[in-house]
C-alpha cells in the first residue's frame, strides 16, 4: 500500500473508532525525521484520545491496525495510545491504554483477548517519543502538537534513550546499523543536547567520535539510508559499544 493510503487510513479509522475523543494523530520517527527507508525503518504514530477507551474499541482499533501492518513497510508500524492527561501533565514512565508494533503481532493474532486485557502500563520509550513529536512530529489529524504535549523534563528524555542502548553489546552484532547509529545520536545529547535521528546521529557521530570508528559508523550510514547489508568486524563493534557506553555514562 502507498504510504499516504495508509496514513490517510489511519487517520479515517481512528477518528470512526474514537470520534470525539480523539485530539490527534501524530507521527514521529523517521518519517517525522526526514530519513525514512521503507526497507528499514517502521511508521511511528501517537494516537492520543480524551478518556479512557473500551475494549470494543481496542479490539476494532487493533483490528485495523493489523489489517494495514500486513500492507505497510516490512517493518510495519509501531503504534501508541495514550491519553492526553499523561501528554500535557508528563508522568515518567508514561502510561499507555494500547501499544502494537510487529513484535507483538503474534500475540494479538493468537490471543486478542488476552492481548487487549494485558496491554497497557508504562513505558520508559514515550520519554523519547514526545520529545521527537514536539521536536519534528507530524499532525496528521487534530490538534497543535504543542496544544497537546507539554514539557519532558531532559532527565527523562536521557533515562529514556540511555534506556534504549543498555546491552549493545548483546545486540550488536544481530541489530548492528540500529545500535551503531542509536549509540551516536544518544551521545550527541549527551555532549551536545541534540535531538537527532539516527541517520543525524551518525553524521554527527563521524564528525565527533573517536576516527578509530569513523569507518564503522560509515558503513552502518550508508546501509540505513540504502538497501545494502552490513559487513561487521565483531570484535571492532564489541569495542565501540564500550568505548560509547563509557563516554554516554553508562560504564564507570
Amino acid at each position: 500500500m502507498e504510504r499516504q493510503k495508509l496514513l490517510d487510513e489511519l487517520v479515517e479509522y481512528g477518528c470512526r473508532i474514537f470520534e470525539n475523543d480523539l485530539s490527534g494523530i501524530y507521527l514521529h520517527g523517521s518519517i517525522a525525521m526526514g530519513c525514512f527507508n521503507p526497507i528499514k525503518s517502521d511508521i511511528d504514530i501517537l494516537f492520543v484520545v480524551e478518556n479512557a477507551i473500551t475494549d470494543l474499541q481496542k479490539k476494532m482499533f487493533m483490528d485495523v491496525i493489523v489489517a494495514l501492518n500486513d500492507n505497510a513497510p516490512a517493518k510495519g508500524i509501531e503504534m501508541s495510545l495514550i491519553r492526553s492527561e499523561y501528554c500535557k501533565n508528563f508522568v515518567y514512565p508514561t502510561p499507555f491504554d494500547l501499544h502494537f508494533s510487529n513484535t507483538h503481532l503474534n500475540w494479538y493474532k493468537s490471543n486478542p483477548t488476552e492481548y487487549i486485557e494485558k496491554m497497557n502500563g508504562t513505558d520508559h520509550d514515550l520519554a523519547a517519543h514526545f520529545v521527537i513529536t514536539k521536536n519534528r512530529g507530524i499532525v496528521l489529524y487534530g490538534k497543535p502538537i504543542n496544544d497537546v504535549f507539554g514539557e519532558i523534563p531532559s532527565e527523562a528524555y536521557l533515562d529514556s534513550i540511555k534506556s534504549d542502548i543498555i546491552g549493545s553489546q548483546d545486540e550488536v552484532i544481530d541489530n548492528s546499523i540500529y545500535i551503531i547509529l542509536n549509540l551516536c545520536r544518544v551521545l550527541a545529547y549527551v555532549q551536545d543536547r541534540l535531538v537527532l535521528s539516527k541517520k543525524e546521529g551518525g553524521e554527527w557521530g563521524i564528525k565527533n567520535v573517536d576516527g578509530k570508528y569513523k569507518g564503522l559508523i560509515k558503513e552502518a550510514l550508508v546501509c540505513y539510508t540504502s538497501d545494502q547489508n552490513i559487513v561487521l568486524n565483531h570484535s571492532l563493534a564489541l569495542e565501540y559499544c564500550e568505548y560509547m557506553e563509557s563516554k554516554i555514562g553508562l560504564k564507570e
